[in-house]
């Protein structure tokens, strides 16, 4: 607290080019070396479709998010946003489900980078990865921007040269994107809602509006560059990786990128992309910290949760006591549970989380025509959600529904 009373700032100190970074080391993760493959297996060569649609809906919330991050530029995204335009419940239940879904990947990150690094010690070094990285959030946004910054350019130097071995081998067959669409529309929503997931990065850069200079105009600036590079990206492997694997061959694969390279006549690559892979889980997990920790700030100054997380600190002006209560549930996480297949939920609850970014922007004044973009990104994500797997629908439900519970048992407690 300052010394007036009101909860302490953080220091604004990203221009556009930084939260770009931000923005695309939360998307151009270790999404894109696994979810082609689920992806294709839903849809068949309609995994370019299910990407087309996934990005629509992506470009849908990311429109509503820039608007409303302008008027309401403090930590926390849609939680905030929520808030203010819909209802504190509202607002609530969108960072519930981002705080608890997203933990869960905080984890399954950690584990990826465990599982490509040293797969006999997965555990050990997930949780090494987490201190590590809590460490340099601990540090500065800027120090993360950095970090983020080197971890972007290594992953996307191995994704270049993943699409230039692709499509330059005589393994490489237009052909092979015209299959069919083998799981038919079902399929290709399907495929839309675990592609979706790989999008949800720009959240990340909403999430930061209380750290970023001028955010007016920085993020309504950064969030359409960060998704629309990250679509081009993603279509560019996409359609390398079907050249070569073909829609049947790519459902089935482990390692979708690793086969690819394999099969392309290049299997010296494929080291190359394990350590991009790695790399790329590490700056995915910088980056959930970096987003969970800023909403868990946002909540807890709002006594959802515990007032002690909203401390600033003094000298580093970062959320440190909310950083190192993610970075402890996330490491005991990571050394105790493997939660890279039970984290279903996570689309559910992203989804659920955009859908309530929507609604708030439809609230806002304007034209028919800019109240028809978050209309149609609400509905985006409401198809999107029950598109998913039963599994992942029951269980992103059921979190929703132990975080109302909870904000109904806390108010009622409240209010005697």
């Amino acid at each position: 607290m300052t010394p007036s009373g009101a909860p302490a700032a953080l220091r604004r100190t990203l221009g556009v080019g930084d939260a770009v970074v931000i923005g695309l080391g939360s998307m151009i993760g270790a999404g894109v070396f696994a979810a082609l493959a689920p992806a294709a297996r839903a849809a068949g060569s309609g995994l370019l479709l299910g990407l087309a649609l996934a990005a629509l809906v992506a470009y849908c919330n990311a429109m509503a998010s820039a608007r409303l991050a302008a008027l309401y530029p403090a930590s926390g995204g849609t939680y905030v946003y929520g808030r203010e335009r819909l209802g504190e419940f509202w607002g609530y239940l969108a960072g519930w489900s981002f705080v608890v879904g997203k933990t869960a990947s905080c984890a399954a990150m950690a584990l990826t980078v465990g599982a490509y690094v040293w797969p006999a010690q997965a555990h050990a070094v997930a949780v090494a990865a987490v201190v590590a990285l809590t460490a340099v959030n601990y540090g500065g946004i800027q120090k993360s921007a950095w970090l983020t910054r080197a971890i972007v350019s290594v992953v996307l130097a191995v994704l270049a040269a993943v699409v230039v071995v692709c499509l330059g081998s005589g393994a490489s067959d237009a052909g092979r994107l015209d299959a069919g669409i083998s799981g038919g529309p079902g399929g290709v929503l399907q495929a839309a809602g675990l592609l979706f997931f790989a999008f949800a990065g720009y959240a990340r850069i909403a999430t930061l509006g209380e750290e970023v200079r001028d955010p007016a105009r920085t993020i309504p600036r950064a969030i359409p560059l960060a998704l629309g590079i990250t679509l081009v990206v993603y279509a560019c492997v996409a359609v390398a990786v079907l050249s070569v694997l073909g829609a049947g061959a790519l459902g089935r694969a482990e390692a979708p990128l690793a086969d690819a390279v394999r099969a392309a006549g290049v299997p010296g690559m494929v080291p190359v992309v394990r350590v991009g892979a790695a790399v790329a889980a590490l700056g995915s997990l910088l980056a959930l910290i970096l987003g969970v920790s800023r909403t868990t700030l946002a909540m807890a100054r709002d006594r959802h949760l515990p007032g002690a997380l909203a401390a600033v600190h003094p000298r580093f002006q970062v959320p440190h006591r909310a950083e190192l209560a993610v970075g402890a549930v996330v490491a005991v996480l990571a050394a105790t549970v493997d939660v890279r297949g039970a984290i279903g939920f996570s689309s559910f609850g992203v989804l659920a989380y955009y859908a309530v970014a929507n609604a708030s922007a439809w609230t806002l004044d304007g034209s028919p025509t800019a109240r028809a973009l978050p209309a149609l990104g609400l509905l985006g994500c409401a198809t999107l959600a029950f598109a998913l797997p039963l599994a992942s629908v029951v269980t992103g439900a059921a979190v929703l529904t132990a975080g109302a519970l909870a904000y109904g048992v806390r108010r009622r407690l409240g209010g005697r």
